[in-house]
């Protein structure tokens, strides 16, 4: 397997892994808040979808993401987190996160491994000095806020997926 083919694998199952845990949550299971002051899923997937892009900016060349509804960004920052008006659906999140991952994919299929190794740009920089580790990075991110998914759905009833 290539570095490449790597990345893409990590980038599809972390995004497998976060519908798999939202498959039979309802819209409004989206705002319940697992415990005081965490986040709602709403708000998290948001967040998933600006921070993808936002990491890529300037560092994966050939991504081209679909447009964001107006106001998307403002409404996933920090100081939106408390809020529960103004989200989207479920289906509209998958549908944009699933997109956005798509972008992202389709541009590492562009890539060859020795690209893995450029220097990243931006504040993430220090973090993920490296595409690739920016890359893997994105998969994780996925893969964390997934787990606070699972929190939640303990909190609601639902089956033990993992």
């Amino acid at each position: 397997m290539k570095g490449t083919e790597a990345v893409v694998a990590s980038l599809k199952s972390s995004l497998g892994v976060l519908q798999m845990f939202l498959a039979d949550l309802a819209d409004a299971d989206l705002l319940v808040r697992p415990v005081d002051g965490a986040n709602h899923v709403a708000w998290q997937l948001g967040h998933l979808i600006v921070t993808e892009r936002r990491l890529s900016a300037g560092n994966l060349a050939g991504a081209t993401y679909p447009a964001l509804p107006d106001g998307f960004e403002a409404q996933y920052t920090p100081q939106t987190a408390a809020t529960t008006t103004g989200f989207a659906t479920k289906a509209d999140y998958l549908d944009l996160l699933g997109k956005t991952r798509a972008a992202t994919v389709a541009a590492v299929h562009q890539l060859a491994d020795a690209d893995l190794d450029k220097p990243t740009q931006g504040p993430m920089a220090g973090f993920a000095p490296r595409l690739g580790d920016l890359l893997i990075l994105v998969g994780n991110h996925t893969l964390m806020h997934a787990g606070q998914f699972s929190v939640l759905r303990r909190r609601l009833g639902k089956p033990v997926l993992f």
